[in-house]
């Protein structure tokens, strides 16, 4: 009898370096991920080593791992994008993780609500739907299967193929190579993977009205899903408004506690406690100070960035 997929879950985070502290939504993906799943063991790749309250809340109930930069070669036609080139390494990441050690990837932008059910664990290789998305390449709609949600035995063949035909499929988008790529291995090699709906790990999609449904209204209509994907690259920043009105400096304890909203009511049962020890005051200082430096680095690049795009289009 083939393996079933083992119980050993998987983030990847880190791969830039960290200037401000782990956040609470990142702290809430592993919480949940602990107490839903129960898993045999939780994995958590890095490169450079979080910090800050809730990193110091979660680390010792986590196996931490420090893991090297992937040697890939990512050829990138627009400067701009190359800027987020952390975030493709962690597609070449998550798969030779699942390569080695088989189980579950999950982004940390997740929430997990139910367990993963046992059924799943015994497919090859398990990825889910998505919205077709327009291929940058041809600018035509394409079906997709989003990968910040990944099942897999050790060694799987599902996995194997894609990874040796990632590389060569990278064209500096988000998607050719992520989400595109597995969806046409899908309809070629169809016995090696499971596609499920929708609905099992993105009861919410990357759209305005979706976003609006998670964290501004009270309207939970997840129904039998596994996990929530939260898509925070779309919003994360407190500048970027196309995608929804929230950004990361909003989700306190406080807020998720007190508003009443889709993502707060499902992520409220996995806050920390409010009676904890009060942070020792020399710790308060270290994050503060480390925090000031990280806004200053990350100020200083936002400026060579600006400047770079100004001579870029200046004639």
């Amino acid at each position: 009898m083939t393996a079933a997929i083992p119980r050993l879950f998987h983030f990847v985070y880190g791969l830039k370096p960290q200037t401000r502290p782990f956040h609470l939504i990142h702290y809430l993906a592993l919480e949940s991920c602990l107490r839903v799943n129960r898993p045999k063991a939780l994995f958590f790749h890095y490169n450079h080593e979080p910090w800050g309250e809730y990193w110091d809340l979660i680390r010792d109930r986590i196996t931490p791992v420090r893991i090297l930069r992937p040697k890939v070669e990512l050829r990138y036609h627009d400067r701009h994008v190359a800027h987020y080139r952390y975030a493709h390494e962690s597609d070449f990441v998550r798969l030779d993780v699942l390569l080695e050690h088989g189980g579950v990837y999950a982004d940390i932008d997740t929430l997990f609500i139910r367990p993963v059910p046992q059924r799943l664990y015994e497919c090859p290789f398990v990825l889910g739907r998505e919205d077709d998305i327009i291929c940058q390449s041809t600018g035509t709609a394409s079906p997709s299967v989003c990968n910040a949600f990944i099942m897999s035995r050790p060694r799987s063949a599902f996995g194997t193929i894609w990874r040796e035909r990632m590389e060569g499929a990278f064209d500096g988008s988000w998607s050719r190579h992520s989400t595109l790529l597995p969806a046409e291995l899908a309809m070629t090699h169809p016995d090696d993977v499971h596609i499920e709906p929708a609905g099992t790990f993105y009861p919410y999609m990357w759209t305005r009205d979706d976003m609006r449904r998670l964290f501004e209204e009270n309207a939970d209509t997840a129904g039998g899903a596994v996990s929530i994907h939260l898509w925070a690259h779309l919003w994360w920043s407190r500048f970027r408004r196309d995608f929804s009105d929230v950004h990361a400096g909003m989700f306190t304890e406080a807020f998720i506690r007190e508003k009443d909203t889709t993502y707060n009511l499902l992520a409220r049962p996995f806050l920390p406690p409010r009676d904890r020890p009060a942070r020792p005051p020399k710790q308060r200082f270290a994050d503060a100070v480390r925090h000031g430096l990280g806004a200053t680095r990350e100020t200083l690049l936002a400026m060579r960035r600006a400047v770079s795009r100004f001579r870029k289009t200046s004639p």
